[in-house]
């Protein structure tokens, strides 16, 4: 019996199970095996009895666009495959990012308040040979998923929506007027189907065709007891250099039951990859040099592990009117985050007052509603990022180099203050702080990494960078132009709206700071 074999058999449930049933995605993803059947189906027909206004699939994460949608007074049916709750392992987030709730009228105060399961300061980033910085309030805040969810489903029902739990969805059938949603034996006409089934929706498989992901998170990791300084966090952290053509990074903050500890690689989906039960091997031999812990010493409270590909041409195009992809369906989030709660809180507020007033002009089409989900150059940038914190499978670097570059880039950061390093490590690259940094970077750092992603990536991603200072522009020009806007007719000031949205968001003007 091998080590992960006796330690998950301890558990209450049937993890080993649940790690080879995710381990075979993970192949079938690797082999391009993950094209799905057509479930996008066009009918001429006129729609007579339009009930809904929105049909949502997927509840884990569409329940809060669903309960903000049916609080504005649009009409709101939800399908989840299974119930409707939340998991027992915390999100994390920044405190600061959790006010939409209160914007959007989902949360009172008290009802925020108790939905924080955890919090904690400070958090490390430390690279291996390199030195630690210790950062505060950023993604410091552990959120409890079984309250916020169901808070979320009570107030959504009391507010006049319909939850189909072990629902599955099925099919949607697009007529001229709206769409009608097959789940199961429940047939379901709205004007608009939001997809928000994740990762390997139907919708999302069909329309990549198998096509495999530029790039993937592995991420394994477990809640445990047992650890003996349990008052601060990593945000990322390496102590190994290069091994298995894997650059480890590990991520541990406290939760409720113990402490969450989590190791993550980025790389692509070629065939020779690990899997993740090779990866949970890694996990358990490295954790005690890590947490300087024996393995032992901890009860294991639960295991996580999973995946989530990302893909260069995203947000990802259905060219289907009536029909708009949210959160990690349309492949938004950043190449090098998990997307998941963090990318949909973000973009929670932007995304119920598009809809709204999408719904309210009667513009639904595939056009109009691609601008829900613009192209955002500082998303597109931090490609070049993921790339160079991974390795090709046939390529042949310093053992070191992805631990130097990084260590000299958050040296700099660090250096340029808060202002620089705190957007970053959640994830929002802005111009100003990017232009600050990278002339800064020792030449010696960031030569050897052109070989590494290659001249096309990095031509590429200039592109990117320019659009990130144009959009950096254009967004306080756009602001100016508010008032000129009232003149307009409500289509036009639609259409408005979304071009500042995605000048706002695509150059990191959302953030905010702590």
């Amino acid at each position: 019996m091998n080590l992960i074999t006796q330690i998950l058999s301890q558990m209450p449930q049937d993890v080993l199970s649940g790690l080879r049933r995710a381990d075979q995605l993970w192949q079938d993803l690797r082999l391009g095996k993950t094209q799905g059947e057509s479930v996008v189906k066009e009918c001429k027909e006129i729609l007579t009895d339009l009930e809904w206004d929105v049909v949502i699939s997927g509840g884990t994460l569409g329940i809060l666009i669903g309960a903000a949608l049916q609080r504005r007074g649009i009409k709101v049916a939800l399908l989840e495959r299974g119930i409707l709750r939340g998991r027992e392992q915390e999100w994390n987030i920044s405190r600061q990012e959790l006010k939409v709730f209160l914007d959007l009228d989902l949360l009172t105060e008290e009802e925020l308040a108790q939905a924080i399961a955890t919090e904690y300061n400070p958090a490390r980033v430390s690279f291996y040979q390199g030195q630690e910085i210790w950062v505060k309030d950023v993604l410091n805040i552990g959120v409890d998923p079984v309250f916020l969810l169901a808070t979320l489903k009570k107030k959504f029902l009391e507010a006049g929506g319909k939850l189909l739990e072990k629902t599955p969805f099925n099919t949607t059938y697009l007529h001229p007027n709206g769409v009608c949603v097959q789940a199961g034996k429940n047939k379901l006409n709205a004007r608009l189907f939001i997809d928000a089934m994740g990762n390997f929706s139907p919708l999302t498989q069909q329309a990549r065709k198998g096509g495999k992901p530029e790039g993937v998170c592995l991420v394994v990791g477990s809640c445990a007891q047992g650890y003996q300084f349990n008052d601060t966090g990593d945000l990322i952290v390496s102590f190994t250099p290069i091994q298995n053509q894997c650059q480890y990074f590990w991520e541990a903050f406290p939760a409720r039951d113990g402490r969450t500890t989590y190791l993550f690689t980025y790389l692509d989906a070629h065939q020779s990859r690990p899997s993740l039960e090779f990866l949970l091997a890694e996990y358990l031999r490295l954790l005690p040099e890590y947490q300087k812990v024996e393995l032992a010493q901890l009860k294991f409270e639960r295991f996580l592990f999973g995946f989530f590909p990302s893909y260069r041409q995203s947000p990802l195009r259905l060219s289907l009117d009536r029909v708009l992809q949210v959160g990690d369906s349309c492949g938004g989030q950043s190449p090098v985050s998990f997307g998941g709660f963090g990318a949909m809180v973000r973009h929670l507020q932007r995304l119920t007052l598009g809809i709204d007033e999408a719904l309210k002009v009667d513009l639904l089409s595939h056009e109009a509603l691609s601008l829900l989900q613009p192209y955002q150059p500082n998303i597109s940038v931090t490609w070049l990022f993921q790339r160079t914190m991974s390795v090709r499978v046939e390529q042949q670097i310093s053992p070191n180099q992805i631990n130097d570059l990084m260590s000299g880039v958050f040296a700099v950061m660090e250096q340029l203050g808060d202002d620089v390093l705190q957007p970053f490590l959640q994830d929002v690259i802005q111009f100003p702080a990017l232009s600050k940094t990278l002339p800064l970077v020792k030449p010696g750092l960031v030569l050897p990494i052109i070989p590494q992603v290659g001249v096309p990536l990095l031509a590429d991603w200039l592109i990117h960078y320019f659009n990130l200072g144009l959009y950096s522009g254009l967004y306080p020009l756009g602001k100016l132009l508010s008032p000129l806007v009232e003149k307009l007719s409500p289509a036009q000031q639609y259409y408005y709206h979304r071009w500042l949205d995605a000048w706002k968001y695509g150059s990191g003007g959302d953030y905010h700071g702590s």
